[in-house]
């Protein structure tokens, strides 16, 4: 007999699209315009331009991602770094420090054209790194009768990384869309892969849509 591996036992599980939502995280004006306030914010340099040039690779596949998912029944749904008030008061500790306030309604707060919500589909406004402590994302997928979660965005090593340690300790099956994150430079993105392989899934958007098909 076999011995025991909880890891290909469990964490390789087929996503069950029924069962199944897409979040992405923070794939908004604010960070991946270059017309957003955190262009501005950070200026240029070698770093920013490896993210503009990510963003703009990684766009295309957030949209099919999304395609992708959408013909498979999946739910789609958003997180954007957003203040619940004009002057950002109820904002984590952390965001206050590194200045990332985005007003309500504000252009900054809206989800990039490529993958923009349909008129039925969740938006969370977040004000922490981690979509699990500033939002109720748990309690809807809960109520959505979610087990699945897969996950895309940004920033592959902080915001993304938070979700993926998190969900899977609030029992979600975690698939993370590697081609579908993005961050300040290739080391950051494929040390961050490694850190949480034992957390989650790693698929590429390739690999997600032949399941995904081949489950249909």
């Amino acid at each position: 007999m076999a011995a025991y591996n909880p890891q290909t036992h469990l964490r390789q599980k087929a996503i069950v699209p029924k069962e199944a939502a897409l979040l992405f995280i923070d794939v908004q004006n604010y960070n991946c315009h270059r017309s957003g306030a955190e262009a501005a914010h950070f200026g240029s340099g070698p770093d920013m331009e490896y993210w503009w040039k990510r963003v703009e690779e990684t766009s295309p596949v957030w949209t099919g991602l999304r395609d992708t998912c959408r013909d498979a029944g999946i739910e789609v749904m958003y997180t954007v770094i957003q203040s619940l008030t004009a002057d950002g008061r109820d904002q984590s500790l952390d965001y206050k420090i590194s200045g990332f306030h985005v007003p309500p309604e504000s252009f900054d707060a809206q989800v990039l054209e490529c993958i923009a919500p349909g008129s039925d589909d969740i938006v969370l406004p977040k004000t922490s790194s981690n979509v699990f402590s500033s939002t109720n994302v748990d309690y809807i997928l809960r109520s959505l009768e979610k087990r699945y979660l897969i996950l895309a965005g940004c920033v592959t090593d902080q915001c993304v990384e938070s979700a993926v340690r998190e969900a899977c300790d609030r029992h979600y099956y975690v698939t993370l869309v590697t081609d579908a994150c993005a961050t300040f430079s290739q080391e950051r993105h494929d040390n961050s892969l490694r850190a949480i392989k034992g957390f989650c899934r790693q698929r590429t958007l390739a690999e997600l849509k032949a399941e995904l098909e081949q489950a249909a």
